[in-house]
């Protein structure tokens, strides 16, 4: 089984890491995990540890000439960075990487690491499921997480309005990555998986007290219900010729079309089915401004309009030009 995200008629499949495989091949860096699916490891027994996708961890002892490219996880995943540097990135962010480095993303949220290459570095990680597959989804952690009812909630609410992804660690942090990098490399330990849920238990309480001891870099207002209508939006840049209702939006993002319909306007300050055509209307621009432009009602149909003739009024509209003469315009030499 692959997890994927799946958005409209996009899929998102968790990250497969061929580069750190190839690496691993190679003897590049000393490389250990459990793991399940498409991740590299060991792998872990069917009935241990449900929800654990990858844990372990790379030892890179020279700079390497590949990098993790952009991709997303299905879980949340934490990495510790305990010697040498590499660069990280998270959306549209970069970041350095030293000793001490924490990491936390999101389920499904874009990252890669080495800009563009890894350097020498001892990089831990751990990748829980939470049983994410769309944007605003209830999380679900995994029965064998031991924090109380109260903890692990306030520790999802956090989870999900952090906005800070890199956080300086405090020891603890590294030296329980290392324990639990100890448990993953040693094959014949007859406790392992016991071992393995304590040590990760011991790591989701200390992440709680570091969120919670940092209340100003968690950004509350941002919360996950808006954070999926957001990227459910740039989607929709993608998507343009379905036929797309103000329910059938709200209905995509698991939200009723009220609460749907705020959201939107918060972020965009338009109205869903407003923004909606605006993107419509900034898609036919494009192709009407191509150097090798596409019909009238071939642009129509593509940008999600219903006809020709609708389209043309509403662009006339719009730009004060009907499509044939904007498209001119843009074609004629300078």
């Amino acid at each position: 089984m692959v997890a994927a995200f799946l958005d409209g008629n996009h899929y998102y499949q968790a990250d497969t890491c061929k580069a750190l495989r190839a690496s691993a091949r190679r003897g590049e860096l000393d490389f250990h995990a459990l793991a399940r699916e498409t991740y590299p490891g060991e792998r872990l027994p069917p009935d241990a540890l449900p929800g654990l996708k990858s844990v372990g961890f790379w030892d890179a002892p020279r700079d390497l000439n590949w990098g993790l490219d952009w991709h997303r996880n299905e879980g949340v995943e934490i990495t510790c960075l305990t010697r040498g540097q590499v660069g990280f990135s998270v959306d549209d962010l970069d970041f350095d990487l030293n000793r001490g480095s924490l990491t936390v993303t999101r389920p499904w949220q874009e990252h890669r690491v080495g800009r563009p290459h890894v350097k020498a570095c001892l990089l831990h990680w751990l990748i829980l499921d939470v049983d994410v597959r769309q944007p605003g989804q209830k999380w679900i952690w995994p029965d064998w997480i031991m924090l109380s009812e109260d903890e692990i909630g306030r520790l999802t609410r956090l989870l999900q309005g952090n906005e800070h992804p890199v956080w300086e660690a405090a020891g603890n942090f590294c030296q329980t990555f290392e324990d639990i990098a100890a448990k993953v490399s040693d094959r014949d330990c007859r406790t392992r998986i016991s071992s393995l849920a304590l040590l990760i238990n011991r790591l989701l309480l200390d992440l709680l007290e570091l969120l919670e001891q940092n209340p100003t870099m968690i950004d509350g207002t941002q919360t996950s219900t808006r954070r999926g209508v957001a990227l459910f939006l740039e989607r929709l840049k993608d998507r343009l010729d379905e036929d797309w209702t103000l329910d059938s939006m709200a209905m995509a993002c698991g939200l009723g079309r009220t609460q749907f319909a705020s959201h939107c306007k918060d972020l965009t300050n338009m109205t869903p089915l407003r923004y909606l055509k605006e993107c419509r209307l900034q898609a036919a621009k494009s192709l009407l401004g191509a150097r090798d432009s596409a019909s009238i009602t071939d642009v129509a149909m593509a940008c999600g309009f219903s006809s020709s003739q609708y389209f043309s009024n509403v662009f006339k509209r719009q730009t004060g030009l009907s499509p044939t003469q904007f498209s001119q315009s843009r074609q004629a030499p300078h």
